[in-house]
Formats: structure tokens, C-alpha cells, sequence
């Protein structure tokens, strides 16, 4: 089953093509119109924030790559699904970044813990840095917290 969401996200991350973004207007608390983040942690601030929102838009432009926004891919409809699999399980009702540390040249790993009702889980977040030194999550360990989905999409 992690194969089939590491897959999944890998297919719709590789499948982002680059396309010039321009930032927009942004929504109190959270900068829901620009793309990327000020900081590492602020990427996993804002794309947690998006996730709990349930809005979609702006978590596929805080989540990316080095080469920026997943929004600005080509495979629309592959990003949708792996934006859906990712809202799923990562749904929360609060959470706690409990430390971040050096990972691959250029990323930050995010150890954050979810609370959704009863269920408490921990996993990592990878931040990478994209153009114009703006962040984004770059992946999330799904494995670790399925439980939290009550209703798993269909594959």
C-alpha cells in the first residue's frame, strides 16, 4: 500500500511541468494565493493549513518541487487524485511539529505529528527550495498514518 501512495505521488509530481507564477492576494492566516512558502517550516504550516481547509487549489501550490509548484504540471487530473489521496490521510484537527533536520542536499525533514479525533500519529514531511527561494513539501509519509483516513479513495 506504500508503494501504491509513494506512486501515486511520484507520478503526479514528475508529471509538473515548470510555468512561470505569479503571487496573488493572500487569505488572513495563510498566504493561499502565493505559491511556496517564506521558510521550510512555513511550507508545512501553510500546506497543513490547506489540508485541514480542504482546498485544494492552494495545496497544490504549497506543494512542489525544486522546480516549483505542483499546480504547474501538465496531468491536471493525476495532481487532483494524488491531492485527494494526500487530504484523506492527512486530515487532522491539530498538529505538532516535534523537530526538523538536514535531509538531501537542499531539503528539510519535518517530523510532525496529527491528531484526527482518537487517533494520534507521527510522520515526515520533506521541504525542498524552489525558484525565487520560495519552499515547498515535497513529499509526505503516508504510511504511518492511513488509519486517519475513514474513507480511503479508490486507486
Amino acid at each position: 500500500m506504500k508503494r501504491t501512495f509513494q506512486a501515486l505521488l511520484v507520478i503526479a509530481i514528475s508529471a509538473c511541468a515548470t510555468k512561470p507564477s505569479t503571487p496573488g492576494s493572500s487569505m488572513p492566516g495563510a498566504n493561499r494565493n502565493v505559491v511556496g512558502a517564506s521558510s521550510p517550516r512555513t511550507a508545512v504550516d501553510e500546506f497543513l493549513a490547506a489540508i485541514r481547509a480542504e482546498d485544494i487549489q492552494t495545496l497544490t501550490i504549497k506543494w512542489g518541487h525544486a522546480k516549483g509548484p505542483a499546480r504547474d504540471g501538465d496531468k491536471r487530473e493525476q495532481l487532483e487524485k494524488a491531492a485527494l489521496i494526500m487530504q484523506c490521510y492527512l486530515d487532522h484537527e491539530s498538529y505538532r511539529i516535534l523537530n526538523d533536520s538536514p535531509g538531501e542536499v537542499g531539503k528539510r525533514i519535518f517530523r510532525v505529528e496529527l491528531v484526527n479525533g482518537t487517533v494520534t500519529r507521527q510522520t515526515n514531511f520533506v521541504t525542498v527550495e524552489g525558484p525565487s527561494a520560495r519552499w515547498y513539501v515535497e513529499s509526505a509519509d503516508l504510511e504511518p498514518v492511513t488509519d486517519i483516513c475513514r474513507n480511503p479513495p479508490k486507486e
